[in-house]
């Protein structure tokens, strides 16, 4: 494969990365900005603290993302070697990236999550219908949406390998 090919594929490698980042950045961006809203509107000390707590995992994540996963600087004078190099390095460190994403993407937000489900759980006055089966569902809900990204970032994993 000509040098050029491997240059490339880098680029186009970076780029995907970098589009990848970016939608992370955007969507931490809203969750913050939301739980910041909701946390100046409610009176709750233990929503407060999820809300708290779930948007310190967002910036721990983003922080996560921009340290470990961001797309370094193509080499400007890359011959076939050094290009070679430097492609399989950027593969295997976003393949580790993506296949650890309980420590750094998911983990860090359950804790935020644990806390705001007692706070919603406490906040129930006990007259909404069917309270502990709409809870339930949410919480499941969540689960399958938590499985849902670790199973594509275990994908992802296996694609860069």
């Amino acid at each position: 494969m000509p040098a050029e090919e491997i240059r490339a594929r880098a680029r186009r490698f970076q780029r995907r990365i970098f589009w990848r980042n970016a939608r992370e950045y955007a969507a931490a961006l809203v969750v913050i900005l939301f739980f910041s809203i909701q946390f100046w509107h409610t009176g709750d000390a233990v929503l407060r603290a999820g809300f708290v707590l779930t948007s310190a995992g967002m910036l721990y994540l983003v922080w996560q993302l921009w340290r470990r996963g961001s797309p370094r600087n193509l080499p400007a004078e890359m011959g076939l070697a050094s290009g070679l190099d430097f492609h399989r390095r950027e593969l295997e460190r976003q393949r580790d990236l993506v296949g650890s994403v309980w420590r750094w993407y998911l983990g860090p937000l359950m804790p935020g999550w644990v806390v705001l489900m007692i706070g919603i759980g406490r906040a129930n006055p006990g007259h909404l219908a069917h309270f502990a089966l709409k809870f339930a569902i949410f919480n499941l809900v969540a689960a399958a949406l938590f499985l849902f990204v670790w199973r594509l970032n275990q994908r992802a994993a296996r694609r860069l390998q």
